[in-house]
């Protein structure tokens, strides 16, 4: 399936792997709806989509509440004339051990990550299924895999497979086209923005991101996925190794992940 005139709704499309997405998107010939909270780069990546000549929509929303997320879907159908495909992209990490976390940090990270995306994948299922067309989410490895510090982003993760895999198979006689793409560790903004215990911003990335797949990289692989219709994809090694050997070796990769994780700059393991 060639992504050439389709419309391609992305949440969280500000920065990181979002705004790469429509970027790539768009330079593959779909019209683009972005969506995000912040209005200032909201307005800039609708303007360099534009600037190619690329039919985009820019609509702010916070998909975490139900009307906005279906203001959301509405206004995109009625500006575009249908939607074929809907990438739940929104996202929130955060770092904290489980008996340290301000409960609300949990709530918040499952707001954005689960809820964000069964508001948007509610109201746009019908769109998609006229068109028979992709919902899209984008997960992690923390889907498949617990990771210490990451309670609640990993639980958001979790449900994110369990839902999307049985909206799958509700519609699988009806033409609908489900993709998990889980990136691995991407160098994008996801760990400066990260919740810390009390709810503030981490500000600043635990991780080297110079050795990490670029949101470029990953955006292009999503969309591949797409176009083949696959049903799941996990980008990099690393992420491919750990989904193995949570499969045969769960206790000892268990010892793994935390040494692993144990590294990290100024980590709360």
């Amino acid at each position: 399936m060639s992504l050439k005139g389709k419309v391609i709704v992305i949440t969280g499309a500000t920065s990181g792997i979002g705004k790469a997405l429509a970027l790539e998107a768009a330079r593959r010939g779909a019209s683009v709806v972005v969506s995000g909270r912040n209005e200032e780069r909201l307005e800039e990546v609708r303007a360099q989509i534009a600037s190619g000549g690329t039919p985009v929509h820019a609509i702010r929303a916070d998909v975490s509440k139900e009307e906005e997320a279906r203001r959301l879907i509405e206004l995109s159908a009625q500006h575009m004339g249908g939607i074929d495909i809907l990438i739940n992209n929104a996202g929130i990490s955060m770092r904290a051990l489980f008996r340290d976390v301000d409960l609300e940090v949990i709530r918040q990270v499952m707001d954005i990550n689960f809820w964000g995306a069964v508001y948007c994948t509610k109201y746009a299922l019908d769109h998609v299924l006229k068109r028979k067309g992709s919902v899209v989410g984008i997960s992690s490895i923390a889907g498949f895999k617990g990771l210490p510090a990451r309670t609640g982003y990993s639980a958001s993760k979790f449900a994110l497979h369990g839902f999307l895999e049985s909206v799958r198979i509700e519609n699988a006689a009806k033409g609908l086209h489900v993709l998990l793409a889980c990136p691995g560790f991407t160098a994008s903004n996801i760990r400066n923005t990260a919740l810390a215990a009390d709810g503030s911003q981490q500000g600043e990335s635990p991780r080297d991101e110079q050795k990490m797949m670029t949101a470029e990289e990953v955006a292009g692989h999503i969309l591949d996925a797409i176009e083949n219709r696959k049903r799941t994809i996990v980008l990099t090694r690393e992420g491919r190794l750990t989904v193995l050997l949570s499969k045969f070796f769960p206790a000892w990769l268990d010892r793994l992940v935390l040494k692993h994780f144990a590294k990290e700059k100024n980590n709360p393991v």
